[in-house]
C-alpha cells in the first residue's frame, strides 16, 4: 500500500544521502517517480548531498499544491509512482496535508526527509505536520555527533562560530568550520548539555565544562 513516510535526524545524519539513495534504487527498479526540495545548500532546483552528489528537482514554494500538480500531470499521460520530498521541514503544513492526500487520492508513495526541530529546538511547521500524519516516522541510524564526543540531537545556529538563539527560522546556511569568515551563519550539531549551555565546537572545546561538577568530593 502507499505511504506517506517521513525520515528525519540531526544535520549530518545523512538525510539528503539517503533521499538520493532510494530515488536511485527506485528508478532502478523502473518507477518513476519526482524530485523535490527548498533551500537547498546547492541552490534553487537542486536536491544535494555532503557527499557531493546532486540531482535536478523542483524547488517548493509556498504557492505549490502537490495535489493539484500531480493530478495535472496524471492527467496528462505522465507516469509518476513516488514522490521524494527533501528539506520537508521547509513546507508548510498544508503541504503535507496535500502530500498526504496524495497518498490517499493518488495512491502515490511519498519519502520526506527533514529536520524536526529548529535551532531554537521547536518544531518547524512542516515536520510538525508530518509527525501528525505520516504513516511511518523513521529515525536515521547515521549518528551524527557533538564536538565532545557524545551524539548529537539538536541543530544550532552559529555566528563566527558563537551559537545564537534569536532569529528568523530559515536562515540558508551550511555546516561551516568555525574559523570562518566573520558574520557567516552556520550550523553545528551539538548534544543536548552543550545546546543548552550555549558551547560550540569554538566555544566550548578549550573548556570541557565550565560549572561545577555535580557532586561533591574531599
Amino acid at each position: 500500500m502507499p505511504e506517506l513516510v517521513f525520515f528525519t535526524g540531526t544535520m549530518d545524519s545523512g538525510k539528503s544521502t539517503l533521499a538520493l539513495q532510494i530515488d536511485h534504487n527506485h528508478r532502478a527498479r523502473g518507477r518513476a517517480g519526482r524530485v523535490f526540495t527548498a533551500h537547498d545548500r546547492a541552490g534553487v532546483g537542486r536536491l544535494s548531498s555532503r557527499l557531493g552528489l546532486t540531482v535536478p528537482a523542483t524547488e517548493v514554494t509556498p504557492e505549490l499544491d502537490f495535489r493539484e500538480l500531480m493530478v495535472r500531470e496524471l492527467s496528462a499521460g505522465a507516469r509518476i509512482d513516488y514522490l521524494l520530498c527533501d528539506e520537508a521541514m521547509f513546507y508548510t503544513g498544508a503541504q503535507i496535508e496535500q502530500l498526504a492526500r496524495v497518498v490517499d487520492d493518488l495512491a502515490l508513495d511519498v519519502f520526506a526527509f527533514g529536520l524536526t526541530t529548529d535551532f531554537r529546538t521547536r518544531l518547524f511547521e512542516g515536520s510538525q505536520r508530518l509527525l501528525e500524519l505520516a504513516d511511518r516516522v523513521q529515525i536515521l541510524q547515521v549518528e551524527a555527533l557533538c564536538w565532545c564526543g557524545r551524539r548529537a540531537t539538536h541543530n544550532a545556529r552559529t555566528v563566527d562560530g558563537v551559537m545564537v538563539v534569536e532569529g528568523e527560522q530559515v536562515v540558508v546556511g551550511d555546516m561551516g568550520s568555525p574559523g570562518g569568515p566573520s558574520g557567516v551563519v552556520g550550523y553545528e550539531v551539538l548534544c543536548r548539555r552543550h545546546h543548552l549551555r550555549g558551547l560550540t565546537a569554538r566555544s566550548g572545546a578549550p573548556t570541557l565544562s565550565p560549572e561545577p561538577l555535580p557532586f561533591g568530593g574531599r
